[in-house]
């Protein structure tokens, strides 16, 4: 995908046509008008169908032979480059480097209990704390 429609891409995934591209990522297969429509609560088919055929614009979604649509291929855009998929779940990236931090403090913990340095430990669980506080603030503003 090039520069400049990655842009166009980036900028018009927002609002509510981020929430269908959402739905139709999370949901992981083909949907029809009314399906997005009442799973979204939007006040008429109409809204949908304007949301999902800007997707198809934007060659993100394209319709199947049943004329459902189907997710055409996956967009980190604004938001979406603070989460990483992994199976079903969808994550914040920096709960990765936490997780990691929090490993090493408990390894380090654990193999010099009787001579912890003190600096050492204050470096691995305050790496831990401030990056399980930012992983939270992202999670906190998830689109989805």
């Amino acid at each position: 995908m090039s520069e400049a429609s990655r842009e166009k891409v980036e900028y018009a995934l927002r609002g509510k046509t981020l929430a269908v591209y959402l739905y139709l990522l999370k949901h992981g297969k083909a949907a029809g008008v009314r399906e997005v429509q009442k799973a979204l609560g939007f006040s008429s088919p109409s809204v949908a169908f304007h949301h999902l055929d800007k997707l198809v614009e934007l060659n993100v979604v394209e319709k199947d032979q049943y004329e459902r649509y189907v997710l055409a291929k996956k967009v980190d855009a604004g938001i979406l480059h603070s989460f990483v998929s992994i199976g079903g779940l969808t994550l914040p990236r920096l709960g990765f480097y936490a997780a990691f931090f929090t490993t090493i403090a408990a390894a380090y913990v654990s193999v010099n209990r009787g001579s912890l340095d003190l600096y050492a430990l204050i470096g691995t669980l305050g790496g831990a704390a401030v990056f399980w506080y930012e992983a939270w603030r992202v999670w906190r503003r998830k689109p989805f």
